[in-house]
């Protein structure tokens, strides 16, 4: 399916009032989705035990 097909069935699943800043922010999560995957297929993932790693310095107190 192309990026156009996926904005446009996704759009088609928004509620018509929606404001058009919450269907850009929608359309943005599935891009960056979509390029997670990407990078995943390409090997260019990071491991659980990296994430774990890392995690401590993501919070924030």
């Amino acid at each position: 399916m192309s990026n156009r097909q996926i904005a446009i069935d996704l759009i088609e699943k928004l509620p018509e009032d929606m404001p058009l800043t919450d269907m850009a922010r929608e359309i943005e999560f599935i891009a960056g989705v979509r390029e997670g995957f990407e990078q995943l297929d390409r090997g260019e993932g990071v491991s659980l035990d990296k994430v774990r790693e890392m995690m401590p310095s993501w919070i924030v107190g």
